[in-house]
């Protein structure tokens, strides 16, 4: 009997491994989308001359959350790491790294506005976000 009960637990941890999810920051499809999101949102409050497209921002938003549910998500993890201060502050790095290697220069309004122009065409995920004004 006592050999039959190891290869089961051995079973069952491998089956609880094999369903275990990456951290949302781990998972390119949404991270990358959220930093995008955040560097248009960015991109049109700094720049006069460019706007968001809100209606393609709320799709955008709430297709993030129905990817995240399909890939077994809970709302409860998807709110955690939206609302993470450690996350925000991760992700916010990353948009000023971003920022600075598009030329973008605190407090130069036309930096902004000339990286959501070049956003917009070349139809990034950043600029299907944008329109100019």
């Amino acid at each position: 009997m006592f050999k039959f009960v190891i290869p089961a637990v051995v079973v069952a941890m491998i089956a609880t491994t094999s369903v275990a999810k990456p951290a949302l920051r781990d998972v390119p499809a949404i991270d990358d989308a959220l930093l995008a999101f955040g560097l248009a949102d960015e991109i049109r409050k700094q720049c006069p001359k460019v706007s968001a497209r809100f209606i393609k921002a709320l799709r955008f938003v709430s297709g993030l959350r129905d990817k995240a549910r399909d890939m077994g998500y809970t709302d409860a993890e998807i709110d955690a790491y939206r609302k993470s201060p450690k996350e925000k502050a991760r992700i916010r790095a990353k948009g000023e790294a971003y920022l600075a290697a598009n030329n973008v220069t605190v407090g130069n309004i036309e930096s902004y506005c000339a990286l959501g122009r070049a956003e917009i065409q070349k139809s990034s995920q950043i600029g299907a976000l944008l329109r100019v004004n």
